[in-house]
């Protein structure tokens, strides 16, 4: 089954069937009103979680089991039997050999000895080798499917953020549920210095100025940025004047600033997700400095491209890093993609990229992705050649629907900021993937990003995995980054 995850959106797809039914079971008492909000999600995850069960049980039904097919073949008795003459034949051969050895010299036995080792050898070698059965745990890493884990505390943390944006039950897929617990995960280490000195300061009281310094430092450690800074205290001040805030209230305050930060470029932009258009073809090129993922990124959207059911090819443009356009290509095979490349050492990038071009229109592909070289934003001579890889695209593919993607490493922090300013000028950059935030305590680099630099995000990465990379959510990111809370 294809979930397309460029087309992700709220739950407004109609669904025919009316099953989410269970709500009115709860006793009309007085106990179970009062912890009826708890125990709805609880019941909406429980559903959740069965009707995913019961979806993986079918398509496990539906494939044949790889056990059925070597059934068949022990089934003939008859064969063990016949190998038995063939055994005597070459006991024979070697017998003659070492009989003349007791009137041989040494010399000669020797020799003798070291032509029936060869031949032992060689009559070894002409034996088929057995080949070695795939065990349960090999297939599954091959397999790039999410599986259902158990009912645990991600399971219910997904479903709840899955329904609070108003998704129904026949609505959310397994591949959503496994990337929000990877999500999750991936921001374990911004969270626990955001969350942790939250809970220190917060505890049972109202906010007070004292709160709001610290929820200031605690941000600008994150590398969220003044700018993103001062905009959510001073929302906080001005809340603060009017009424008296509990640390509930607070928080939910608290996040509702930070989805306006990350949502106000995307609103700007248009586009609430970029997808490539059917019957059109579209064009992402990867910028960015050294080392930031970008060949790893440009494999991931290829692999989320073909799981959404489009087709992908890749321009391997970075040729002067040794081994990217090697590289490259075990990215494509991993997803069935195929690369445009030049097999010549310092091969002009403008070139591929004329090339892959015209094999995308040759072949009807829906996404070309081009991978570009890692180069300093400082340097004017190689950004000056990422201006002529754009001025090359949009001279032979007017007609395409081109997105320029800079792609940032969140452990960078501010650093980043200063590389979305300079690429944002020579790339004509259209939105920021950010990759890495596993690895980081410095998540808020995200709110920066859209605050200061003014630019849409388009996809996160929370892990080294093929399936972790994801459009992004501004509400499943501040969830994530206050899960707890």
């Amino acid at each position: 089954m294809v979930f397309d995850w460029f087309k992700r959106g709220g739950g407004e797809q109609p669904q025919p069937t009316p099953t989410p039914s269970p709500e009115p079971t709860p006793e009309p008492t007085a106990e179970s009103v009062a912890t009826s909000p708890e125990d709805e999600a609880m019941a909406w995850a429980r559903e959740a979680f069965a009707r995913l069960k019961a979806q993986q049980a079918q398509a496990s039904e539906d494939q044949p089991s790889p056990t059925s097919t070597p059934l068949p073949i022990p089934s003939p008795q008859p064969e063990p039997p016949q190998p038995e003459p063939p055994l005597p034949t070459p006991a024979p051969e070697p017998l003659p050999t070492p009989a003349p050895s007791q009137g041989l010299s040494l010399l000669e036995q020797a020799a003798a000895q070291r032509q029936q080792r060869q031949q032992d050898q060689d009559a070894r070698a002409l034996e088929p080798e057995p080949t070695p059965t795939p065990t349960p745990a090999q297939t599954a890493a091959v397999s790039d499917e999410p599986t259902l884990g158990d009912f645990d505390d991600d399971f219910t943390w997904s479903a709840e953020v899955l329904a609070a944006q108003g998704r129904r039950v026949d609505d959310i897929s397994l591949e959503e549920i496994d990337w929000l617990g990877r999500l999750r995960r991936g921001l374990e280490k911004t969270r626990q210095g955001f969350v942790s000195g939250l809970l220190e300061n917060l505890g049972d009281d109202p906010l007070t100025p004292e709160v709001l310094d610290d929820l200031e430092t605690l941000l600008l450690r994150a590398d969220a940025g003044v700018q993103a800074t001062d905009q959510v205290l001073d929302a906080l001040r001005q809340r603060m004047n009017v009424e008296v805030v509990d640390p509930a209230e607070g928080i939910r305050f608290l996040k509702e600033q930070l989805r306006g930060l990350l949502d106000a470029p995307i609103a700007a932009s248009g586009a609430q997700l970029i997808a490539p258009e059917r019957d059109r073809l579209n064009i992402w090129l990867m910028v960015g400095v050294n080392g930031v993922g970008k060949t790893t990124t440009l494999g991931k959207l290829a692999n989320l491209a073909v799981r959404s059911g489009y087709s992908a090819l890749i321009a391997a443009a970075d040729t002067f890093r040794a081994a990217a356009v090697q590289q490259v290509q075990v990215w494509g095979k991993r997803s069935d993609v195929p690369v445009v490349s030049n097999p010549s050492s310092n091969a002009d990038p403008a070139a591929v990229v004329f090339d892959a071009i015209g094999a995308a229109r040759s072949r009807g592909t829906d996404l070309l992705l081009v991978d570009t070289a890692g180069r300093l934003q400082t340097k004017h001579n190689l950004m000056e050649e990422l201006q002529k890889v754009r001025k090359i695209i949009d001279r032979l593919a007017p007609e395409a629907k081109v997105e320029s993607l800079l792609i940032l490493d969140a452990s960078q922090g501010q650093n980043g900021l200063r590389q979305a300013m300079a690429f944002a000028k020579a790339a004509g950059l259209t939105g920021v993937v950010i990759t890495k935030l596993d690895g980081t305590a410095r998540g808020g680099v995200a709110l920066a990003v859209s605050s200061e630099a003014g630019l849409p995000i388009r996809f996160i990465g929370a892990g080294e995995g093929i399936r972790d990379l994801r459009p992004f959510n501004s509400y499943e990111f501040v969830e994530a980054l206050l899960a707890g809370r």
